[in-house]
């Protein structure tokens, strides 16, 4: 019973590489998918060991997920801008 109270450290990992890739422009792409990796590290640990902090792997899952998807899309967004003005005649 005293192992279902331990928290995870690679989910605390996930969930604060997480938040970080949503909020660091450029480099949190790279967080993001670090964030990704340590989530489904943490789920199989915790699946193994019985431990609980399911809800922070989860978290930690989602939150590099959107991370990984804005910073995507702000690259993209920064690429379409430069390219528009660079292009002049």
């Amino acid at each position: 019973m005293s192992e279902k109270n331990q928290t995870n450290n690679s989910s605390v990992i996930s969930l604060t590489v997480g938040i970080l890739s949503l909020l660091i422009p450029f480099i949190g792409l790279i967080l993001g998918i670090i964030g990704i990796i340590f989530s489904s590290k943490a789920v199989k640990e915790i699946h193994t060991t019985n431990a609980g902090s399911r809800g922070l792997a989860t978290a930690g899952l989602i939150c590099s997920i959107i991370g990984v998807i804005l910073q995507i899309l702000a690259i993209l967004g920064y690429i379409a801008f430069f390219s528009m003005t660079v292009v002049k005649y």
